[in-house]
């Protein structure tokens, strides 16, 4: 009887080899010595295999990261940047599989489909971060625009993902650099700005115009 972890490592080690996807479920697992039905215990296409690889490394590196003993101290920034850190670091040692998943599912105007399970786990995440850096006063409370907070670290995801597969530097420093850069802008933008206390003075002039206009009435 095979196990999800056999099957799973079984199909990674076909399309690493043969640099494609079986041609069916049922010569994949006649390849394996397990019958059609074997398979279908455990997933209902390759596709649902490379889904549960993905949202397994993403689990494992959040889990992993909220275990360390400085995670209470880290800040909102300081938390998604361990994340991105931690996580080019655990794609690293499944890189092959990892450049072929992806590449095999490009889809220029949306997520690849092989990412759908990953991106409510990353959100999750997010959220939790966004919520503590919004209680602590870290990031700044905009009405509307917080709620989309999230989607803008889901951005940030996306694109750090595509130039670690595409990074030929030493020991991909490149990314590294990335990942500083783009999570340190898009939390400037997360924080409080001169914008923000320009539109503060400017709802306070207004409501104190129209006290003034009242009492001027009366």
């Amino acid at each position: 009887m095979a196990t999800a972890q056999q099957i799973r490592t079984a199909y990674i080690d076909y399309v690493l080899t043969q640099d494609e996807k079986p041609k069916s479920v049922y010569s994949f697992a006649k390849k394996i010595k397990i019958s059609e039905a074997e398979f279908y215990e455990f997933y209902s296409s390759f596709e649902s295999i490379e889904k549960m690889v993905w949202a397994d490394l993403t689990v494992d590196v959040i889990s992993t990261i909220q275990q360390q003993e400085v995670w209470a101290q880290y800040s909102s920034r300081d938390r998604m940047l361990s994340f991105f850190y931690s996580y080019v670091e655990l794609l690293k040692r499944h890189r092959s599989f990892i450049v072929y998943s992806l590449k095999s599912h490009q889809d220029r105007f949306a997520t690849p489909k092989v990412l759908s399970g990953v991106k409510p786990i990353f959100e999750n995440f997010a959220e939790e971060l966004i919520n503590e850096g919004l209680e602590s006063g870290e990031l700044a409370d905009r009405k509307f625009f917080s709620k989309r907070y999230k989607d803008a670290l889901w951005v940030q995801f996306a694109f750090i993902l595509n130039f670690w597969v595409n990074d030929d530097s030493t020991d991909f420093e490149k990314t590294d650099e990335a990942i500083e850069k783009g999570i340190n802008v898009t939390f400037d933008l997360f924080q409080r700005s001169p914008i923000d206390n320009l539109f503060e003075y400017g709802k306070f002039l207004s409501r104190n115009g129209k006290f003034a206009e009242s009492r001027g009435r009366a």
